[in-house]
């Protein structure tokens, strides 16, 4: 059990610091703005689109969940573009590209060229989802590393209510014109944000790969608790990029062609010959991703409209006004989130809110199951349960499993792995919400809606079990302790690690002699 007083590592030290982090922090995270302003407004468009395209149900799952998977190039084409031209101006990118997208899609006038918008936008919020953790997790000093981490989160919620409140905006206008103002309005948000980027600093990380130790130092100084963390994590990061520790100066060579063989090493580690305990962090970091999405959000946050039409809501109103309270309440709860992750802690949160998910969704699959089955009679406390449940659940689900799957997956990994342990986690994260997203509707039809939601409530009980027996607390921990939590096997390679590339520079440094 996770002691109550924080380690001082993880106190809160100098006040200024984490103020300049966090505001890194919030510009880098808006980017997240882009993916749920995309999965909000969606929820109701697909009804406008439905009506004017005159498309299938099958037509609308495809389009509304293939983002998702068109956004899987964009995160894996982030890592190399953001090592090439920076952190910073990859973020611009994606809201370049999410601009192109948004427009795209405001003026599509068939089906195809909504698919074509949606592949373009998928790329631009691939960029944003992938680049927005790294860019935070590089700035963050260790006292706020909980808090900070888990803006993504909070502003992919925001942009899921900006979402909703489109939705309800522009319902009012024509068939044609309505659905069209939804998607293409997202243009705003993307340009202002590449303007706000501009204005932040470059990871440190990325300037130390580029030999550019001096404009690091600064970066440091701004976002560590200390002068004596700020040193600390320029060796570290000396370190990862080869660089000798007593190698000092403004600007310093890299040294080069180490890549092709740490790369074939992290492979080797995690993947094709893991230990007992490297297996453990890996399962446990795409566990999280995989149960956050299986769990069913993105059925209830991309189609609200419909669950509540299923629940007996009708009108176009009632349904988007409820659509904009399911949106406030999970914004809210995801603020409530944030300050709980550093003092609670992560495992109680976790278990807390996916107990409370199993719970609503239970009721919430009872509730609609009991609508179903009277459509000739209007059941007010059925309906009154169903709507309590969907407040619930997202309540619950933001308050834990929301945030804490981008703080926990980011912060186990061991240094020289991490990259590639996140970068997989995101992946099935945005595949299964994708597969989510994609059959919903056609599974609602074979086993009704209210079979979906039970089925929903028994993966989160599998979730729930999964987490209870497999995932150990993380808060009051630094990232170097990580290993140790999951067995003293993970350490012996992270040790293992590091003296193999500590060899490697000595027989460098001879041949150079």
């Amino acid at each position: 059990m996770a002691s109550d007083a924080l380690p001082a590592a993880v106190e809160p030290k100098k006040k200024g610091n984490v103020r300049f982090a966090f505001a890194c922090a919030i510009l880098a995270s808006m980017t997240s703005i882009l993916l749920g302003y995309d999965i909000g407004v969606m929820s109701g468009a697909s009804l406008y689109i439905q009506k004017d395209l005159r498309i299938s149900d099958t037509k609308v799952e495809v389009l509304t969940g293939i983002l998702n998977v068109y956004s899987l190039i964009g995160s894996f084409a982030a890592g190399r573009t953001s090592d090439w031209i920076g952190r910073r101006l990859t973020i611009v990118l994606a809201a370049v590209i999410f601009f192109v997208g948004a427009l795209l899609m405001g003026f599509s006038v068939n089906y195809g060229m909504l698919m074509f918008a949606r592949f373009v936008a998928g790329i631009g919020v691939g960029y944003a989802l992938m680049i927005a953790p790294v860019y935070t997790a590089e700035v963050s000093p260790s006292s706020a590393r909980g808090f900070l981490t888990s803006f993504p989160e909070v502003f992919i919620n925001f942009g899921i209510l900006l979402g909703y409140v489109s939705n309800f905006a522009f319902a009012r206008l024509s068939l044609k014109l309505g659905w069209r103002v939804m998607l293409g309005i997202g243009a705003g948000p993307s340009v202002l944000l590449g303007f706000m980027v501009l204005g932040m600093p470059e990871s440190p990380r990325w300037l130390v790969m580029k030999g550019r130790l001096a404009d690091a130092k600064v970066v440091l100084a701004k976002t560590s608790d200390s002068p004596e963390e700020a040193a600390e994590r320029l060796a570290d990061i000396k370190t990862a990029a080869g660089i000798p520790l007593d190698l000092d100066g403004d600007v310093v060579a890299v040294p080069k062609n180490e890549g092709a063989s740490e790369e074939k090493r992290v492979w080797k580690e995690l993947i094709f010959s893991p230990t007992s305990a490297m297996r453990h962090i890996l399962i446990s970091g795409i566990g999280i991703h995989f149960f956050q999405q299986a769990s069913g959000i993105d059925a209830v946050v991309l189609y609200s409209p419909r669950v509540f039409k299923s629940a007996g809501i009708t009108g176009d109103n009632r349904l988007l006004g409820t659509t904009v309270a399911v949106g406030a309440t999970k914004t809210v709860f995801i603020l409530v989130a944030t300050f709980l992750l550093d003092r609670i802690g992560r495992r109680p949160l976790l278990l807390a809110s996916t107990g409370g998910m199993i719970v609503s969704l239970v009721g919430l699959a009872a509730g609609l199951t009991v609508v179903s089955n009277h459509p000739d009679e209007k059941i007010t406390w059925a309906i009154v349960l169903c709507i309590f449940c969907i407040m619930a659940y997202v309540a619950f689900f933001s308050i834990g499993l929301g945030p804490i799957t981008w703080v926990y997956s980011s912060e186990i990994f061991p240094l020289h792995v991490r990259a590639l342990g996140c970068s997989l986690g995101v992946a099935l994260n945005r595949l299964t919400s994708g597969v989510i997203s994609m059959t919903f509707l056609s599974l609602s039809k074979a086993i009704t809606i209210g079979g979906a939601f039970f089925l929903f409530a028994g993966i989160a009980s599998f979730a729930w079990v999964f987490f209870f027996t497999y995932l150990p607390e993380t808060r009051g921990h630094t990232l170097e302790d990580m290993s140790q939590l999951f067995g003293s096997k993970a350490g012996a390679a992270e040790a293992h690690h590091d003296d193999d590339v500590a060899k490697e520079k000595k027989v460098e440094m001879a041949a150079t002699n």
